[in-house]
């Protein structure tokens, strides 16, 4: 694959993603920057970077050179606040221009970004910039209030509204800061091993866990949208996934800007009608997306997917294991091939049904290992199982090159086992070399492509007065894959009703986040633990398990 591109010194080369691979193979990525491999290399005249649709109808659309001059007016920013090279810049903003030109930047100016899905109350923020140890962070009018009870908040940089609305006092105004700053920045060079994203994950035990993306992730990055999305140049591409979150990041920002594609940005949330709205609009060929996505795409019905019907080349699913009813309709009713990918924020996408190389694909099966990863199945001793054998799928650090997680920022990794890296999944793995997803073997819950700690939210429900202790876990949903159900222990002087239930989630929605926040909770008297006093979530999920297939077969 090759593509005009620009050197550092400002001549036109050939990028040869094959030759990077081999550099990063052989460790020969001494000089690297985010924003060169994402924006400047591809700056040539009128090549368009990002399409941006607003919930109101608008749209805007910046090239590549636009958005090179305005990443180096906000790194010229950065630098006047005093971020160095490595220092963390968090942003709370939803999915509009200054999101890119902010993670531009950041990188240009050789720090790293660090981002804030909009639905994160003030807990889940304060988490993340306070472990990051931001240096500032970038909001909107509508999510500035949020930054009010984070407790020793970095410097705000604020996008504010009509006349400065949202800007408080003591707030930089991003436009202001940016069209004053100079639009020359010479990139911060950085090695391949060098972070320039920094992500955080969520875990049965503890808050969510830091995670280092290295420089050299872009190569990965680039070799899932070259072989499992299938990005071509004649492509209009949209990965409808939050860049607040992993798959988004990765995968609607750095694969496909690294590429020298464009990408595409809706500022709003996800309808039947705003999303068949963009794809008829924009006549988007290559989608990508969660299956809680495609579910509600379905159930729209056949008549509103009838204008679009044809016009998709190809869809990625990413989040959840694909239900084969969604493959089957998307190539009824939208005459496409929807095909499943699995990875996670530490690994990036690693076992998919890959749109452009050749292997068969089995309904229910998340596919192949993806080039340079080699994925095992491995049993309770640790041993490589055989076929059709269920146990946790596993990458071999030693023999995957593209692997590229060193473990968890500042914290150990039990996951490392030896030379092998244990995802928490269970699989099987089948007669022709793919892999089936069985289900996780911890308690992490999947919700609408989202994972959520059960840790993260237990804690959000301690801090009210009225609970002594409380449980949470996944309950099995047609819809969302689980949604997050609540055991909670009351004091004594507090009465189990509706009306207290509707207070906690309103709770957990304001402190942590509104995906995260649980959608039935359920007072009870004790919760499960063992002799030394240990939570056991497993006996309540699998009542839960129990009772979903008994209301199926009843």
């Amino acid at each position: 694959m090759t593509a005009t591109t620009v050197d550092y010194a400002g001549a036109y080369r050939d990028f040869d993603f094959d030759a990077v691979v081999r550099a990063t193979l052989d460790g020969d990525l001494d000089a690297m920057n985010a924003c060169v491999e994402c924006c400047d290399r591809h700056a040539l005249p009128g090549r368009i970077a990002l399409f941006c649709e607003g919930r109101d109808g608008t749209s805007q659309t910046y090239t590549f050179s636009q958005l090179q001059a305005l990443s180096a007016r906000f790194a010229n920013f950065l630098k006047s606040q005093g971020v160095q090279p490595g220092d963390r810049v968090s942003a709370l903003l939803p999915r509009t221009p200054e999101l890119l030109v902010t993670i531009l930047g950041t990188w240009r100016a050789g720090a790293v970004y660090q981002p804030l899905f909009t639905a994160f109350g003030p807990k889940a923020v304060e988490h993340r910039v306070q472990s990051a140890k931001s240096r500032l962070v970038v909001t909107d009018a509508a999510n500035r209030s949020k930054l009010d009870e984070v407790d020793h908040c970095p410097t705000v940089v604020t996008v504010g509204g009509p006349r400065g609305q949202g800007i408080q006092r003591g707030d930089f105004s991003f436009w202001h800061e940016v069209e004053r700053q100079p639009a020359e920045f010479a990139p911060v060079m950085r090695r391949g091993d060098d972070p320039f994203l920094m992500m955080f994950t969520s875990g049965t035990t503890g808050a969510a866990k830091p995670v280092m993306v290295p420089l050299r992730a872009i190569v990965a990055f680039v070799g899932y949208m070259r072989d499992a999305v299938d990005l071509r140049q004649t492509d209009m591409f949209w990965n409808i996934a939050d860049p607040g979150w992993a798959y988004g990041l990765y995968y609607a920002v750095t694969g496909p800007l690294a590429m020298g594609m464009p990408t595409t940005f809706y500022d709003g949330p996800f309808t039947v009608e705003s999303t068949y709205k963009v794809i008829r609009k924009l006549g988007i060929t290559n989608l990508a997306g969660s299956p809680t996505a495609f579910r509600l795409l379905i159930a729209g019905g056949a008549d509103a997917a009838s204008p679009v019907k044809g016009q998709l080349r190809a869809v990625s699913s990413a989040g959840e294991p694909l239900n084969p009813e969604v493959i089957r309709w998307f190539g009824e009713h939208l005459d496409t091939v929807i095909h499943d990918h699995y990875g996670q924020t530490e690994l990036g996408m690693v076992v998919c049904n890959h749109h452009a190389l050749g292997h068969p694909v089995q309904a229910g099966s998340a596919g192949f290992a993806s080039p340079g990863h080699r994925v095992v199945v491995l049993d309770d001793e640790g041993k490589e199982c055989a076929v059709g054998q269920p146990g946790v799928l596993a990458l071999d650090r030693k023999r995957s090159p593209l692997m590229w997680f060193g473990g968890y920022f500042e914290r150990e990794t039990p996951a490392f086992q030896g030379d092998y890296y244990l995802s928490g999944d269970t699989v099987e793995r089948n007669e022709d070399g793919s892999v089936s997803f069985v289900g996780r073997n911890d308690d992490v819950i999947t919700s609408s492509g989202y994972r959520i700690g059960p840790f993260d939210v237990e804690s959000a429900l301690i801090e009210h007065a009225a609970v002594i202790e409380t449980a949470v876990v996944g309950k099995p949903d047609p819809e969302r894959t689980e949604i997050v159900k609540a055991f909670v222990v009351l004091h004594p002087h507090h009465a189990a009703t509706p009306e207290l239930a509707r207070e906690l989630q309103a709770h957990v929605r304001h402190r942590l986040s509104t995906h995260a926040y649980p959608r039935e909770i359920e007072f009870v008297g004790e919760l499960p633990k063992t002799p030394s006093g240990k939570l056991q979530r497993f006996i309540l999920r699998n009542q839960e398990v129990a009772k979903a297939q008994a209301a199926q077969t009843s």
